[in-house]
């Protein structure tokens, strides 16, 4: 019985409510205004109801949570997180509340657990929770889905990180799991899907020895035989192994489960090899979902697989409605292509579960395919956003299934390829609907093009079943709009997870970087989305200006990642996912394999190859999976298919192989156009750029070798910082960043001069002035050798010039892409006198390296190129020298010669050596195979001299017939034109070019003979015969050809 001061200390708990003066409600704790003796009976009075109330919840909890939590809880729980637990749920419980919180708590410092505690287990629910999960800087590492026998509750825990504890685990032969796989191999015991020859004790030991002490103490040995089979088939590669079987009670223990209703169950086990798990978990429970499985159990552990991350282990027992049939085998390969697909096109199957993976894929696909092509319409009604959602809304979602029908009926191997009528009577049907259904004109219009973009396509791998992203082969029309120059031959657009992807190239052997990019904000990601096409036809049309040399038109791949939010870790892993899906979506459009045959209608008919090499964001790990996966999947050449391969290649940015034409065409252009000899007078150079760069880091390094103190770098623009020094920045300090690969911010202040400045853009000023560098700072020239395209463009080239209108800088040499738009570069010459040497000559040098890496791949073996590396390599810059050389000096004789801008005549190079190029190979290849063999000596001459030394007799039987033919047309072309100028070729009609190339070979010679014998001649004026024989040099064969 509670004392009389207890009592009314009750009593004053009562909340006294006041009315004021001013008409509102007051309030006042009572206990404050009663005095000493009944604040304290008041707090012993809640100390007693909370301890009563308390106890009575924990007496009531503690023996239904024993009861009820199945064994496996108990088994996989520590003390420490159950005693958490169970504090949370008796507090619940003693307000007669819902059962329903979440907690989040530290196991120690490399570990976070997250428990979700629900009333009730129902569809969905895990997939809610998995996307409200906490974006912890460490990886998903185990999962525990628990729900009670009586169904009252449901505990899910996500734990966080990895245990700190890395020594190696020593396995007991006494382990209950090696006891049963040694019964299993030796045939005591035999298990479904289980090979009792994949279960010896030493691959059991090595196998275990690679799992968490969790996975093993809390496993099951029939499971855990069964996820070691599913590991062992996915281990070093990226793919998702997948097994369905029932439940069986007399196998395993019910563990809690009514044994009533265990009949409609089934165990999903899978094997996901380098994903990030709590992406695995989240597209696993939306496949749950999308088929109304109910998740009673599941269970995540990472295992250790090398150099290729993790593997994923993911067991769920799923409970199938009663009533519902499942097509198991549409099941597992769903969840194998989980894995691969965009969250839009999740989010639109979860939306439309009806439509499937395939039909949402393709809608999505063409979807974002129609953003760079409708985006030139209006770019506000054809926003990426507008797109999905017009495609994806509720009352144009069927139009978007029936578009997606009709490709899937074009490409279907199993019914052949449609006829062109019953292509045409599609179409026509779908676009009546659309007409007579969609009045909104903007969707009307979306719609129609993506009709037209089905038949725009000649081949897809839509029905391979072990895809990486959907791939297209495009005709090029479907592209096309008016501010692009001329059509590519071919373009591949690939729509993956997170990623979109483009291949343009220009000609049918071609060759080209892959580049990644990767926007760090919505706003931006939208914004590059809409240009994405542009950019790549651009880089690749600049290609094939500067391909002009090798037998590679040009080409470029540019994928498109989502990394937005993501931290650097994550992004990485993203990146490098998107690669290998997009490379290896091209490769099953080009591939011939019984697979491709099977799954891969072809609509064009004409077996294509490609040729990659590396760009911006791709890495060394990057080229060797994708050689490794060329191989892999039986392309002809596949060392060929990459460049830059780490060991068998030529590094660019080892070598400075860019670099090294680029400086060729600065020395050319010092000379013409400023006046400079830079080996003995003094210039100063301005880079976009970093010491860590590719091309800026080499030619700093350039710079300084051949020009000594000569040259004064005065400023200086990467991604992290700006430098700028008017006396010139630290010659040793800059050498030192490039050759530690650091970036500019790790510049000493102290090795500025007082008028030198280092900005950071680690604050809004700093960044301002890095964007502002290549503007403000003067110098003779400046080289853009590093920046995103389109830069300085027509609305900001005013921008270059300084306070009195003159320009920052006289001469400018392209070592990047496209940082200068056609319109600046003309308005800057126009307006401001600016030289810009273009991108197309200024940096081809890297081209034509990556080309040579081709023919080494082709001719040598792994090998033969490392055992004649450091010479082949000190070959080919002599050759890129050469290269460059040779075209600058027509360049600046051209433009010294004839009205124009600079860039004018780079174009207009290009233009005509590729013209004559594509009229000799029109020409050689009607030519039998004899004649043919009579022009190799041409492809000799092209070669790098040690490679031709090595490999020239192998010519005919390693190299493709069509390659050859354009080594000798490009060889030949580029000869002429760099001998006799523009004008030569440009004056004769295109129907003449090929037989007047063949017959300046024959001039060739015979002027040779002429120089021969007059050198050799005697009688004759040492000064005469020098000057005679300049003259034959420069315009025998023109004249021997009688062409003027």
């Amino acid at each position: 019985m509670l004392s009389s001061t207890i009592y009314h200390a009750r009593r004053a708990l009562t909340r006294r409510v006041i009315v004021g003066a001013n008409g509102r409600y007051l309030s006042d704790k009572s206990w404050q205004a009663s005095g000493p003796e009944i604040q304290e009976a008041t707090k012993k009075a809640l100390i007693h109801d909370l301890l009563t109330s308390s106890t009575a919840s924990i007496h009531d909890t503690v023996p239904w949570f024993l009861e009820n939590m199945p064994a496996s809880y108990f088994r996989q729980t520590n003390l420490a997180v159950r005693t958490e637990h169970l504090k949370a749920i008796a507090s619940l419980r003693s307000t007669g509340g819902a059962l329903s919180l979440d907690i989040r708590s530290d196991i120690d410092e490399d570990r976070k657990v997250v428990t979700f505690i629900r009333p009730n287990n129902e569809v969905g629910m895990l997939l809610k929770q998995i996307k409200s999960l906490p974006k912890y800087n460490m990886p998903l590492s185990r999962v525990g889905v628990y729900t009670t026998d009586d169904n009252m509750m449901c505990l899910n825990m996500f734990t966080f990180g990895e245990h700190s504890d890395t020594s190696a685990r020593t396995i007991d032969d006494s382990h209950p799991i090696l006891e049963l796989a040694s019964k299993v191999a030796a045939g005591e015991v035999e298990f479904e899907g289980v090979d009792k020859d994949a279960v010896s004790s030493e691959m059991m030991k090595e196998y275990m020895a690679k799992c968490g002490s969790g996975y093993l103490n809390n496993s099951v040995g029939r499971r855990f035989l069964n996820q070691m089979g599913l590991y062992n088939a996915v281990t070093g590669s990226e793919g998702v192994e997948v097994s369905v079987e029932k439940f069986n009670p007399t196998e395993y223990s019910t563990d809690g489960l009514d044994p009533n209703q265990t009949s409609n169950m089934y165990w999903i086990d899978s094997a996901i090899a380098n994903s990030l798990p709590q992406y695995a978990l989240e597209y696993f429970a939306r496949v749950a979902k999308v088929n109304n499985l109910d998740i009673i159990r599941t269970h995540l552990d990472n295992v250790n697989d090398g150099d290729n991350g993790t593997v994923t282990q993911l067991r769920m027992l799923v409970r199938v409605e009663v009533g519902e049939e499942i097509d198991w085998g549409r099941l597992k390969r769903n969840l194998k292509r989980q894995k691969w697909i965009d969250p839009l096109t999740a989010d639109l199957i979860e939306k439309n579960p009806s439509l499937g993976i395939r039909r949402a894929e393709i809608i999505t696909g063409l979807a974002s395919l129609m953003h760079p092509i409708m985006g030139k319409v209006n770019p506000v009604a054809y926003s990426k956003a507008n797109i999905f959602a017009a495609v994806t809304s509720n009352a144009y979602i069927h139009l978007g299934s029936e578009i997606a029908d009709y490709f899937l009926q074009k490409f279907n191997p199993k019914s052949g390829k449609m006829s062109e009528a019953d292509q045409q009577a599609a179409t026509t049907r779908l676009r009546e609907k659309i007409d007579s259904e969609v009045v909104d004109r903007s969707a009307n219009t979306l719609l129609h093009k993506m009709v037209e973009a089905v038949n725009h396509t000649y081949r897809t791998n839509v029905y391979m079943e072990n895809r990486y992203a959907l791939s297209l082969r495009l005709d090029p029309a479907i592209m096309q709009s008016d501010n692009h120059e001329a059509s590519p031959y071919g373009v591949v657009f690939a729509h993956g997870r997170r990623f979109n992807g483009y291949h343009v190239r220009f000609r049918d052997i071609s060759r080209g970087g892959m580049r990644i990019v990767t926007p760090a904000s919505p706003e931006q990601l939208a914004l590059e989305s809409g240009r994405h096409y542009d950019e790549c036809y651009g880089l690749s049309f600049a290609q094939q200006m500067k391909n002009k040399d090798i037998p590679e038109g040009g080409s470029k791949c540019v994928a498109l990642v989502d990394t937005v939010g993501m931290s650097q870790q994550n992004k990485n892993f993203v990146m490098r996912k998107s690669v290998k899906a997009f490379s290896d979506s091209m490769l099953d459009l080009i591939v011939d394999t019984p697979e491709t045959q099977s799954d891969v209608l072809d609509y064009y008919g004409k077996p294509e190859v490609l040729y990659l090499g590396p760009d911006e964001q791709v890495i060394p790990e990057d080229i060797d999976w994708i050689v490794q996966r060329a191989a892999k999947r039986g392309y002809r050449n596949p060392s060929a298919f990459m460049s830059s391969k780490p060991k068998a290649g030529i590094n660019h940015k080892e070598f400075g192989v860019t670099s090294e034409g680029v400086n060729v065409f600065l020395d050319v252009a010092l000379r013409e156009v400023l006046k400079i000899d830079p080996t003995k007078e003094s210039f100063s150079v301005k880079l976009t750029g970093g010491t860590d760069g590719d091309v800026a880091g080499n030619e700093i390094n350039i710079l300084y070798r051949e020009y000594g103190d000569n040259v004064k770098i005065v400023g200086l623009g990467d991604h992290t910082a700006a430098l700028e020094d008017p006396n010139g920045l630290d010659r040793e300090e800059l050498l030192r960043l490039f050759h530690g690969s650091l970036p500019l911010d790790e510049y000493d202040p102290s090795k500025l001069s007082p008028t030198g400045a280092l900005h950071t853009v680690d604050t809004d000023e700093g960044v301002r002035m890095r964007n502002t560098m290549h503007n403000r700072v003067k110098a003779d020239a400046f080289i853009p050798a590093g920046g995103r395209p389109n830069t300085v463009d027509i609305n900001n080239w005013e921008q270059f010039l300084d306070e009195e209108g003159k320009p920052t800088s006289g001469l400018i040499v392209e070592g990047a892409n496209l940082f200068v738009t056609a319109e600046a570069r003309q308005k800057l010459f126009e307006e401001a006198g600016v030289i810009v040497v273009k991108d197309s000559s200024a940096n081809k040098a890297g081209v034509i390296c990556s080309s040579y890496e081709i023919c080494a791949a082709m001719l040598l073996s792994e090998s033969e190129f490392l055992d004649n590396k450091d010479e082949i390599v000190a070959d080919v810059l002599k050759k890129l020298r050469y290269f460059a050389r040779v075209e600058a000096e027509l360049l600046f004789r051209e433009f010294n010669n004839y009205p124009g801008a600079l860039p004018h005549f780079s174009a207009l190079i290009s233009d005509t050596i590729n013209v004559a190029t594509d009229a000799i190979r029109e020409e050689l290849v009607k030519l039998p195979p004899g004649d043919l063999d009579q022009l190799l000596g041409l492809v000799k001459t092209h070669l790098p001299k040690k490679m031709a030394t090595m490999a020239f007799d192998r010519l005919k039987t390693n190299v493709p017939e069509q390659y050859l033919i354009a080594a000798i047309a490009s060889s030949l072309a580029s000869k002429i034109v760099y001998a006799e100028g523009v004008n030569f070729v440009k004056s004769q009609p295109p129907e003449n070019l090929s037989a007047l190339a063949l017959k300046y070979l024959e001039a060739e010679k015979e002027v040779a003979l002429l120089e021969n014998a007059l050198s050799g001649a005697s009688g004759l004026d040492e000064g005469v015969k020098e000057e005679v024989l300049d003259l034959l040099k420069r315009g025998g064969v023109r004249s021997k050809l009688n062409v003027f």
